[in-house]
């Protein structure tokens, strides 16, 4: 496989930022020029890291890379800070992340390499927080993507985190603060509870859904508690559980491995 990472000034994080980008590699044999210049798009993955990681978590951590080549898929890695890949107009100058996504590196990707823009071709996935960015970006564009996995995370339930887990409640007081208040938040695109029931009750066209989670994992009380939800509302998707992974590296690289498999890349 070819691998770049890619350092350009971003006007939605408003500064430099850095994206990994896994790309198919020549076929043993192909004459370069031939293979280069064919104009070929492919399937594109975009890879969505955790909290504290960054772009290069994917590729240092699992064997994304392997997967890729096997696949001939594009793989696309961006730095997200700690945002839960929602936009934050108020810390210092502005980073806005949910918008740098679709407005700005999905067109930069389809533009620069050699990528497809079909939805029956683009896939999203990620880990924990990304698994939480996963569902932000999935359900409220599911235009763009044939399929969604989401990784130790589901969409989360405010009323049930106060009751039951108050560290995950509390982590969400940031994002109700930036949304403006708990009403707001509740309307707002990061309320995925919210969007993914409107969503199936209006009959909503949506990408294929993988959810995976460990049952040792700290967030597995959560999982379920969504799973059900899942079931009451007709939601069709896939749920992936394993005994004996807690919320660690091993779980990603096996689920994305199942996540792949479901999508029938």
């Amino acid at each position: 496989m070819s691998y770049v990472q890619f350092d350009f000034q971003s006007d939605c994080l408003m500064g430099n930022t850095q994206i990994s980008v896994v790309l198919p590699d020549k076929p043993f044999g192909a004459k370069p020029k031939d293979y280069y210049l064919s104009g070929e798009k492919y399937k594109v993955l975009w890879l969505l890291h955790g909290t504290f990681g960054d772009h290069s978590d994917w590729i240092r951590k699992s064997n994304i890379e392997l997967y890729a080549s096997e696949k001939n898929l594009i793989v696309v890695m961006p730095s997200a800070l700690n945002t839960n890949y929602a936009n934050w107009e108020h810390f210092s100058i502005g980073y806005n992340m949910y918008d740098f996504l679709t407005e700005e590196l999905m067109p930069l990707i389809y533009g620069w390499f050699p990528a497809s823009d079909k939805r029956e071709d683009n896939f999203i996935a990620g880990l924990s927080m990304g698994g939480r960015g996963t569902c932000v970006y999935a359900f409220n564009h599911p235009e763009l993507f044939a399929g969604a996995a989401i990784l130790s995370a589901a969409p989360r339930d405010v009323d049930w985190d106060r009751e039951n887990n108050p560290q995950m409640f509390s982590r969400t007081q940031g994002s109700i603060k930036n949304r403006g208040g708990l009403k707001a938040y509740l309307k707002s695109y990061e309320n995925t509870w919210r969007v993914l029931d409107e969503a199936v009750e209006k009959g909503v066209d949506l990408p294929k859904l993988f959810f995976a989670c460990g049952k040792d994992d700290m967030l597995y009380e959560g999982f379920l508690h969504f799973k059900e939800h899942a079931k009451q509302i007709g939601l069709k998707a896939k749920f992936y559980e394993v005994k004996g992974y807690k919320h660690e590296w091993r779980f990603w690289d096996l689920s994305i491995q199942k996540a792949l498999e479901f999508f029938k890349i």
